[in-house]
């Protein structure tokens, strides 16, 4: 059955998750991100710090190619996210209520997402002690600025990357699609709350912590297959929005 020849919700379902919307929705997080960096970047005593996520991506860009390699990265997941769109041209005129709609999916997603994790977290562990980022100070600015870039980088380091080549190669040993997706999801999940301690700004280990955003991993992956990599990156970004500026 036709886009067009269904219901408003199962158009709404299906176009939604479609590149052409999903990459076209995610896009003013890359720009707004990119253009905070420029403007007010966040700088430590150390020096302007950006996403973890983003220096993990550009860092390896650099060192195949050296000053350039950021710019070539940028290029890259600009042009196959424009290859993706115009493949995507077949589904008719654009709908902007469509956004509108992601939009607000996001942000109650969003909202829901910490007290669904937080409650599973809490009926694995007991009694939540402390699941607040460690402090994190900086100016207003400067918190949308990494909450964005979390939702943006981290989706797209962790979901579409790490996930990807896990389950392929599990693929490539004779696993089933099923069984890779589910290794691949579960390792993802590791890497990704274990992430957030690397570093000299990573956080002081902590089991509430990790096993939050163990199960954070898992949920951001299920939304992610679900609902594609525009509303998981929004929802992520408005959550640490809510988390770090709120």
């Amino acid at each position: 059955m036709a886009a067009s020849q269904r219901g408003p919700v199962s158009q709404y379902w299906e176009l939604s998750r479609r590149h052409r919307y999903s990459l076209l929705f995610a896009l003013p997080l890359l720009l707004l991100y990119e253009a905070l960096e420029a403007i007010s970047p966040v700088r430590t005593s150390g020096g302007v710090i950006r996403n973890g996520a983003d220096v993990i991506l550009t860092s390896l860009f650099s060192w195949m190619l050296g000053p350039r390699g950021p710019l070539v990265f940028m290029a890259l997941v600009i042009g196959i996210s424009l290859v993706l769109i115009y493949r995507d041209k077949g589904t008719g005129p654009l709908r902007p209520g469509i956004f509108v709609v992601m939009l607000g999916e996001s942000v109650i997603l969003a909202l829901l997402f910490g007290v669904v994790v937080g409650t599973a977290t809490m009926q694995l562990l007991g009694p939540l002690r402390s699941l607040a980022a460690g402090g994190i100070g900086g100016s207003v600015v400067e918190r949308l600025t990494l909450s964005l870039g979390a939702g943006l980088y981290e989706e797209l380091l962790f979901r579409v990357v790490i996930v990807a080549l896990i389950s392929n190669g599990i693929r490539l040993l004779g696993a089933s699609r099923l069984a890779a997706g589910i290794v691949a999801t579960i390792v993802g999940a590791v890497l990704f709350s274990a992430f957030h301690y690397i570093g000299s700004l990573g956080e002081p280990f902590k089991l509430e912590s990790f096993v939050f955003r163990f199960l954070a991993g898992l949920a951001f992956s299920a939304l992610y297959l679900t609902r594609g990599f525009g509303i998981t990156a929004w929802t992520h970004a408005l959550y640490d929005v809510a988390v770090l500026v709120f």
